[in-house]
């Protein structure tokens, strides 16, 4: 298993890249390939211990900026650290990409190098919303504001097989989510998906509404991009002002280091995308992380990118998506 990092990716690149790569290959036994400029990275490289780890560098002679526009930059710097790693998936040299960089940038070289799956209009993002839900994902995250009934049910079919392969369900439940369980309820896309989701095959068990998420509800819940993206920004949120305010609530009446155990505890409840998730959709497989990302945060990206990889998603993806009939 080798996993090709974007070692100039995100905002504390290479330093905390390089550490986590580190880290990743002594925690998880995975082969790392760093991807950038060579020099910097051999300072990097010189400044840890790499003692018994496969841990390679693999050249490139540029970077890709946030602020640029992934686009022109894709065509303009074909040798840039995540275009390169992208091309060592493509290419059977990696089974997995990772990147803390511009998440424009990736999903732009990852769609064009790596391509889409048949059907697949745009890729997606999804994955849990909190850890209060451990047996419940949520597609999409982020990636798709706008949607179409293809969209949703491309969704369910890859969260299914994700949950499938990831959490061992067999046949994992799928819900639309709606401001209402009752079928009928939801905007017009939830309400011309529903009967569609009810002839697809799928464990469709209904409509679930945003207080069912936590509970366990269904395994796969599908929404639109714009909806899932406020669900996780909001749960983290929440979460934050929640272990403030238990904090003052608990100050004086237990040891400070209990109380920020408890916090710790609740920050991991309510945070459950952490190092960063996969790409969805694509002919390959993509790990974006959060640019912040430090050592721990890239060391877990590369562990969710071996895990993955060694589920073979994609290709089960791509049987399953090819059984779903819908035109819209």
């Amino acid at each position: 298993m080798k996993i090709a990092v974007d070692a100039m990716g995100g905002d504390h690149a290479p330093a905390e890249v390089v550490k986590g790569a580190v880290l990743a290959a002594r925690e998880h036994g995975v082969e790392v390939a760093l991807v950038g400029e060579r020099a910097v990275l051999e300072e990097e490289v010189k400044k840890v211990d790499t003692s018994g780890l496969l841990l390679s560098i693999v050249n490139a002679s540029d970077v890709i900026r946030d602020g640029e526009s992934p686009v022109t930059a894709f065509q303009d710097k074909p040798d840039a650290s995540i275009s390169v790693a992208i091309r060592m998936v493509k290419g059977g040299e990696a089974d997995s990409a990772v990147s803390m960089g511009s998440t424009g940038a990736v999903l732009v070289s990852a769609m064009e190098i790596l391509g889409k799956l048949d059907g697949v209009r745009r890729p997606s993002a999804g994955g849990f919303i909190c850890n209060f839900a451990p047996k419940t994902m949520v597609f999409d995250l982020g990636p798709n504001a706008d949607c179409r009934v293809r969209d949703l049910l491309n969704f369910a079919v890859i969260g299914s097989v994700v949950v499938r392969k990831t959490l061992h369900i067999d046949n994992p439940t799928v819900a639309l989510l709606s401001n209402g369980a009752e079928e009928g309820k939801g905007n017009v896309l939830v309400k011309k998906a529903y009967p569609l989701f009810k002839q697809s095959g799928l464990n469709f068990i209904g409509n679930v509404e945003g207080r069912d998420i936590p509970f366990d509800r269904a395994n796969v819940i599908v929404c639109d991009g714009f909806s899932g993206n406020i669900l996780l920004k909001f749960c983290e949120g929440l979460g934050e002002v929640s272990i403030e305010w238990l904090k003052k609530k608990l100050e004086g009446k237990l040891p400070a280091e209990e109380v920020a155990s408890i916090g710790k505890e609740l920050f991991d409840l309510t945070h459950a995308v952490r190092g960063g998730g996969p790409i969805f959709g694509l002919d390959g497989m993509v790990i974006i992380g959060h640019g912040s990302s430090l050592a721990p945060q890239v060391a877990e990206a590369i562990g969710m990118a071996r895990m993955l990889a060694e589920a073979n998603l994609v290709t089960e993806i791509k049987q399953e998506l090819a059984k779903i009939k819908c035109e819209d």
